[in-house]
């Protein structure tokens, strides 16, 4: 009888243990299934590490102004039109809306820690200048503390092609 007494605290003993370890075991579960929670509440936005520079597309008409900020490989940060700010259609090319879309692409940039641009204008195809909203997005991003490294025009010009309708001297009344 000595020796099953031994015997069953000895298994009482092991099943104490494996108590005690199961839940430390649940308990990393549960710091894991944390940890994921929260990227999973990140992984609407993308996040820059070390990179401190973007890429600001702005493509302006004399219809509309839109802004696309993506990250150095394409991914998008951040995107705002001129529709976004005014509902009328008259302003939404004004320089003044364009000022306006760019407090708020730097309020949604600056918590990402982007402190650089590469800027892209794009206006309508075969226009030789870019619409109004282009120069006052530029200027108060400046304003606002941002550096602009570089300034390029990406406006489509064709190279021959179609002619245009509307023959030499242009549509007329």
């Amino acid at each position: 009888m000595v020796k099953e007494t031994k015997k069953q605290k000895k298994l009482e003993a092991e099943k104490e243990e494996v108590l005690v370890e199961i839940p430390s075991e649940e308990i990393l579960e549960e710091e894991v299934l944390e940890e994921s929670d929260s990227e999973e509440e990140h992984s609407g936005r993308s996040t820059v590490s070390k990179e401190s520079e973007a890429v600001i597309h702005i493509y302006t008409s004399f219809n509309n102004t839109l802004v696309h900020v993506t990250d150095m490989s394409g991914k998008t940060i951040s995107k705002v039109t001129g529709g976004m700010i005014t509902k009328h259609s008259r302003l939404k090319s004004n320089p003044t809306i364009g000022m306006f879309i760019a407090k708020r692409i730097a309020e949604e940039v600056k918590d990402l820690g982007i402190k650089s641009f590469y800027v892209r204008i794009r206006s309508k195809t075969r226009n030789p200048a870019p619409g109004p909203g282009a120069h006052s997005i530029v200027k108060s991003l400046t304003r606002d503390g941002f550096k602009i490294l570089n300034i390029l025009d990406t406006t489509r010009m064709p190279r021959g092609g179609p002619k245009v309708k509307g023959g030499r001297r242009g549509r007329r009344p």
